[in-house]
């Protein structure tokens, strides 16, 4: 199993923040990965990973709303991707999904509609985030706070969205992911 992980980052010190936790998540279990940022991305050698995760990004950064050419590569994919936070704003533009105003920050209760990588239905994410999504219409809502929605997945792909922060609090979803 070999992830890639693209850091949606503008800066060196963001990815401390964002992208570092992930990976040391993956090498406490064991997960092979390498991380690029998505501005040095190609997609010639997506067939090298098995899955991929797009992590967060700080909350004044938004230069990667400004990329959206640089992901189209998402609606050909057939590996599975985890978008989290800034990553599920971009697997969500790729499909027409549209931006709105919606702050929500600190620990917030996750209510799950259906299974997702064995999480308990109801749980404790830790969300920081100034935006969300509207018109989802290629996508499942699979779980919602008690103000908007916190996990989708792709109607047909295994393209899965989450505007929480599980590298903060819930470890055990990036590891489900990588494993599933």
């Amino acid at each position: 199993m070999k992830i890639l992980i693209i850091s949606t980052c503008k800066e060196k010190l963001h990815e401390l923040e964002f992208v570092k936790p992930i990976e040391k998540i993956l090498l406490k279990n064991e997960i092979q990965f390498s991380t690029i940022n998505y501005k040095n991305f190609s997609q010639d050698n997506l067939n090298n990973y098995d899955k991929i995760i797009i992590p967060g990004t700080s909350l004044k950064d938004f230069e990667y709303l400004h990329s959206g050419d640089k992901f189209e590569w998402i609606k050909n994919i057939n590996q599975p991707i985890l978008g989290i936070c800034a990553g599920m704003h971009i697997v969500g533009f790729v499909f027409g999904a549209k931006p709105k105003f919606n702050q929500e920050i600190g620990l917030k209760e996750v209510k799950l509609k259906s299974d997702f990588f064995n999480l308990p239905k109801s749980f404790e994410a830790y969300f920081v985030h100034n935006m969300s999504l509207k018109e989802l219409h290629n996508f499942e809502i699979l779980g919602k706070t008690d103000i908007d929605n916190a996990i989708i997945k792709h109607k047909s792909k295994e393209i899965y969205g989450i505007s929480f922060h599980p590298e903060v609090k819930n470890p055990e979803l990036i590891k489900n992911f990588c494993k599933f």
